[in-house]
């Protein structure tokens, strides 16, 4: 997430989580829970003089990546718990400081070219379970065949 400095300049920092952690509002708004983290608030600070965001997402996987232009509401967790039931993500264990909501002015798809697919733990999992499948019939027609040959 790219924020603006009071002085004018760009200032990224990383916000993530688990799968699913950024939820579409509506046609026009995303937003997500924001954990507990490094307490220096400086993309919190730099929305008190320019609301101006750019979150870039990174699908490695599929080797695409998506920029949103848009303006950021901070929300407090006291003033919305409806807002929080939509953002909420279940089944992960977090702190939450707030909620940013981020009205969509503009988005735009890049090209995949240059994109390293990465895939995670659980999606190397998934693709490697028929492989251990068949690597588990093999072992066992193997130890079979030896039972067979040892009578």
């Amino acid at each position: 997430m790219a924020s603006i400095t009071e002085s004018g300049f760009p200032y990224i920092q990383h916000r993530g989580g688990p799968k699913g952690f950024l939820k579409v509002l509506d046609a026009k708004r995303i937003g997500f829970i924001d954990f507990a983290g490094n307490k220096q608030y400086v993309s919190v600070g730099n929305f008190e003089t320019n609301r101006n965001v750019s979150l870039f997402l990174m699908d490695y996987v599929h080797k695409i990546r998506l920029k949103i232009f848009a303006r950021v509401e901070v929300v407090e967790l006291e003033e919305d718990s409806e807002l929080y039931k939509k953002l909420d993500i279940k089944d992960y264990k977090f702190r939450p400081e707030r909620m940013m909501v981020f009205h969509v002015e503009s988005f735009d798809w890049n090209c995949p070219q240059h994109i390293t697919p990465r895939y995670t733990v659980e999606e190397i999992e998934l693709m490697m379970k028929p492989q251990r499948e068949y690597i588990a019939q093999l072992e066992a027609e193997i130890e079979r065949l030896k039972a067979t040959t040892n009578t």
